[in-house]
C-alpha cells in the first residue's frame, strides 16, 4: 500500500524532495493559489505550521492554476507573494495540476479510488492529513479554514 513517504516532488526552486523525509512526521499536503477568495488561508496555514512544528507537523503547500486560474505566476513569483505577504516558513513545492493526466504521482494517489477520499479536488485549498505513517486519515474541502484542523493534529501528535 503506498503512503506519502513513496513519493517525491519538486520544491518551488526546481529540486526534488523525497517525500520520505516526513516520516515519522504529521503533515498537511494542501493546493494553493494566490488569487484566490481562499488565499488568505495562507495565514492560517503558517500559524499551525509555527505552532506545531516543533511537535512533528509540517504544511507542504503545492501552488496550483487548474482552477480560475488563480495562480498565474511562475515559482519565484510564488515565493516571493508568500514570503512578503504572509511570511511563510513552510515548504513550497512546484506549480502543479492536482488532477486529470498531467497530475503528478502523489495527487493522483490522494484522489484515487482505494484511498479513503477517491474524488477529484474540487478548489483551491483543499487539505489532505496525512498521519506518522503517511497514510490519508483527513480531507478537508476549502472552506474549512486551517484552524478547524487543530483537533485533529493535536490527536494525531498525541497532546490531546
Amino acid at each position: 500500500m503506498l503512503t506519502l513517504h513513496d513519493f517525491s516532488a519538486l520544491r518551488i526552486d526546481g529540486l526534488a524532495e523525497d517525500l520520505a523525509r516526513y516520516r515519522g512526521r504529521v503533515v498537511l499536503v494542501v493546493n494553493t493559489a494566490s488569487a484566490c477568495g481562499y488565499t488568505p488561508q495562507y495565514a492560517g496555514l503558517e500559524a499551525l505550521q509555527r505552532r506545531f512544528c516543533a511537535a512533528g507537523f509540517d504544511v507542504l503547500a503545492f501552488p496550483c492554476n487548474q482552477f480560475g486560474a488563480q495562480e498565474p505566476g511562475d515559482g519565484e513569483a510564488i515565493a516571493a507573494f508568500c514570503r512578503e505577504r504572509y511570511e511563510v516558513s513552510f515548504r513550497l513545492f512546484a506549480k502543479v495540476d492536482v488532477n486529470g493526466p498531467a497530475a503528478p504521482p502523489l495527487w493522483q494517489w490522494l484522489t484515487r479510488s482505494d484511498t479513503p477520499y477517491p474524488q477529484a479536488v474540487k478548489w483551491n485549498f483543499t487539505k489532505f492529513l496525512i498521519d506518522q505513517q503517511g497514510r490519508v486519515v483527513r480531507r478537508y474541502e476549502p472552506a474549512l479554514q486551517p484552524e478547524e484542523a487543530v483537533e485533529d493534529i493535536l490527536r494525531l501528535l498525541r497532546l490531546a
